[in-house]
C-alpha cells in the first residue's frame, strides 16, 4: 500500500514552533536556532512558543486563513505526541529532534541539520499516515509509535514517578533494576477486531504485549519491523511467560532477530485491539506513562499529515517495489 501524499500550499508562509524547554540540552537550542535562522532567510514568518494552548489558538486561526505551512514540534517523540493531540487533524506537522530517542524521526529520515530540515519544509510534501487512538479510563488520545503493556511500561511508570529533571539513556537503569526486583508478568488478555463492535479475530492470553504503528521502538530493537504507518492497521505482538526469565529470553530473541519463530510470540493485525487484566496494570505510549489497564485501542487512517522530504518519499517507494 502507498503512502498517500499531498502538496503543501505556496503561499502558506506562517511556520509555528512548539519548542519542549525539557527535551534536550545543550546544542538543542543552538539547532533551533539555525532552523529558524534558515527558515527566516526563506522569507517565512517564524513563531516561537512554549505554551501549548497558544499553539493551538495560533493553529485553528492560521488553517481558517490558509496562512499555516506547519507547526514544528522542537523536541522528542513526546513532544510531537503532545501537538498532535493539540492540533487540527491534519494539520502538517515537521519534526526537529532534540529528545532522547527521537524514534519517530529516525523513521522519517530527519536529522537536527537545519539546513536539510528548512529545505524539507520548503519543498516537501506531506505525507498522510495512520495515528492510533487509545480510551482508558474514559478518556481517549492519538499515539504516534506504539504502546506497551508489561514489563518496558512499568520501567516508564517508575521512571517518571521518579523524574527530577531531563531524561537521558542512564536514567532507565535504576527503573529497569527496581523492575526486574519487583515485576511479577501478570497475564493480559488480549482481544482483536477490525471493527469496535465487530466479530473477535483473536482472543489470546499473553505476559507482555506491544502495539505498533511504526516499526520503531528504544534502542533500535526490531520487535515488530514488519509494521507500516499507512497500511490502516496495527500491528500487535505478545509475549508468553510470566517471569524474568521468559522475559530475559525474549529479549535475548528480539536482540538476535528470531523472537517470530517461538512458540510463544504471536503476531497480529487488526484495526481494533483491546487489552485487559485481573490486575492493575500500567501501559506506556510512545515511551510516556499512558494509564492502566482495561484500554482500548483502534487506528485513524490516513489523519495524521508529517513532512516529509521528496527523497524519502522515493526511497520508500523503492524499498516497497523491490
Amino acid at each position: 500500500m502507498a503512502l498517500t501524499t499531498r502538496t503543501l500550499r505556496d503561499d502558506a508562509d506562517r511556520i509555528l514552533v512548539l519548542r519542549n524547554p525539557k527535551a534536550g540540552a545543550g546544542a538543542s537550542r543552538q539547532i533551533l536556532d539555525g532552523v529558524i535562522e534558515q527558515l527566516r532567510d526563506r522569507r517565512y514568518q517564524v513563531d516561537i512558543f512554549t505554551d501549548l494552548d497558544q499553539v493551538t489558538e495560533e493553529t485553528v486561526r492560521l488553517n481558517e486563513r490558509g496562512e499555516l505551512r506547519t507547526v514544528l514540534a522542537a523536541g522528542g517523540d513526546g513532544t510531537a505526541e503532545v501537538v498532535v493531540n493539540r492540533i487540527p487533524l491534519g494539520t502538517p506537522l515537521s519534526i526537529l529532534p532534540l529528545g532522547t530517542e527521537n524514534l519517530l524521526a529516525k523513521y522519517l529520515g530527519v536529522t537536527g541539520d537545519p539546513v536539510e530540515l528548512a529545505n524539507t519544509i520548503e519543498n516537501g510534501v506531506v505525507g498522510e499516515f495512520d495515528l492510533g487512538r487509545l480510551t482508558a479510563a474514559g478518556r481517549s488520545s492519538y499515539f504516534l509509535l506504539m504502546m506497551g503493556c508489561g514489563f518496558d511500561a512499568e520501567v516508564v511508570r517508575r521512571l517518571h514517578a521518579d523524574r527530577t529533571g531531563n531524561i537521558n539513556h542512564l536514567s532507565y537503569i535504576k527503573p529497569i533494576f527496581d523492575s526486574v526486583r519487583s515485576y511479577d508478568y501478570p497475564p493480559l488478555r488480549v482481544i482483536t477486531r477490525n471493527e469496535p463492535e465487530g466479530p473477535i479475530l483473536e482472543e489470546i492470553t499473553a505476559h507482555w504485549v506491544f502495539v505498533f504503528n511504526t516499526p520503531s521502538y528504544a534502542i533500535g530493537l526490531g520487535i515488530c519491523p514488519q509494521a507500516n504507518p499507512y497500511d490502516g492497521r496495527l500491528d500487535v505482538t505478545t509475549f508468553n511467560g510470566g517471569s524474568f526469565w521468559h522475559g530475559l529470553f525474549h529479549l535475548s530473541s528480539i536482540i538476535v532477530g528470531q523472537h517470530n519463530n517461538l512458540s510463544g510470540v504471536n503476531s497480529i493485525r487488526a484495526r481494533c485491539i483491546r487489552i485487559e487484566s485481573d490486575r492493575s496494570v500500567p501501559f506506556q505510549v510512545d515511551g510516556d506513562p499512558g494509564g492502566g489497564l482495561p484500554v482500548d485501542i483502534e487506528t485513524i487512517e490516513s489523519r495524521l499529515s508529517i513532512v516529509v522530504s521528496r527523497e524519502w518519499i522515493e526511497h520508500k517507494a523503492t524499498n516497497e517495489s523491490e
